[in-house]
């Protein structure tokens, strides 16, 4: 396990100014392998859009931990000399730990959160190089257990408890695929609530995906906000109202979990980075998932 200590030199050979090739050459490698830049599936970035939060007065950068032999990489931001602090799992989308997730783990912490976001498929490959969306998904992102993604996550908040985080005020969020994740989690009792964005509620059971949300929804532990868009072609509103049936048939976590659908949204429109941003929706839907965490305990 490291922390964020243990990689102060490699946050260094980040900084611009390293003006030899070792050190540039260093740079762009680390850059790839922390998620430090975007994934090569989302290029080009809509630079008018893209949100770039500063580091001044945070401790950011990458971290690893050991869950199960396996070294874990992940992407961590806190407020600098601060401990007690309350946790936020930050769930990447398809595409992995890149600039975007890094950004939004960043925005937690000026917020005076400890916020980690793991690579989850780090033991399947790096979906960072990819350019080609169905072959990420087909070599990579189907590839990847739940159960294994659980584990991590609970790695992730051991990590975070010994690094100043008070993972008894634990929260997580999600996009996209990880919005998925993080009804999974919620019913584990590990966090105190979520907010999950767009994420995939119904689905085939596998070997890999034994349940999918509405599946362990009477069960969560966690109460969990859905933000949602209405235009979403990959989740119609129906599956969304299957959800809220079976939320309405379970525990009080359960019965307290609400879904807010933006009627103009399409996918990802939280993604500032990406064409499917919509500003409107995005940024209303970060005022509520702050509060939500604030009234569930996770602030």
């Amino acid at each position: 396990m490291t922390s964020f200590d243990d990689n102060r030199s490699e946050f260094d050979s980040l900084r611009p100014g390293d003006s030899t090739e070792q050190g540039a050459t260093r740079r762009t490698a680390l850059k790839a392998a922390l998620g430090v830049g975007y994934a090569a599936a989302v290029l080009p970035v809509a630079a008018q859009t893209a949100i770039t939060t500063p580091a001044d007065g945070l401790k950011a950068g990458p971290i690893k931990y050991t869950v199960n032999g396996f070294g874990v990489p992940a992407y961590a931001a806190a407020p600098a000399g601060k401990t007690g602090l309350p946790v936020v799992l930050v769930i990447q989308e398809i595409f992995g730990v890149h600039e975007y997730i890094a950004d939004t783990c960043r925005r937690f912490a000026e917020l005076g959160y400890l916020a980690i976001a793991p690579e989850l498929y780090a033991r399947q490959g790096d979906p960072r190089g990819y350019t080609d969306i169905p072959k990420l998904q087909a070599d990579i992102v189907t590839k990847v257990p739940d159960a294994q993604v659980m584990a991590d996550l609970d790695g992730a908040l051991a990590w975070a408890k010994a690094n100043g985080g008070d993972t008894a005020k634990a929260g997580i969020t999600g996009f996209c695929w990880g919005g998925r994740i993080v009804w999974l989690y919620a019913a584990t009792g590990k966090v105190k609530a979520g907010v999950a964005w767009y994420g995939r509620l119904v689905g085939q059971a596998s070997e890999l995906q034994p349940k999918h949300p509405v599946d362990i929804a009477a069960s969560l532990q966690a109460p969990v906000l859905g933000l949602y868009g209405g235009k979403d072609q990959g989740i119609p509103l129906d599956t969304v109202d299957k959800m809220k049936a079976a939320l309405a048939t379970g525990t009080a976590a359960a019965k307290a979990s609400s879904f807010v659908v933006y009627p103009e949204a399409g996918h990802a429109f939280h993604a500032d980075y990406r064409p499917s941003y919509l500003k409107s929706a995005a940024e209303d839907g970060w005022q509520r998932a702050t509060a939500w965490f604030k009234a569930n305990g996770v602030a």
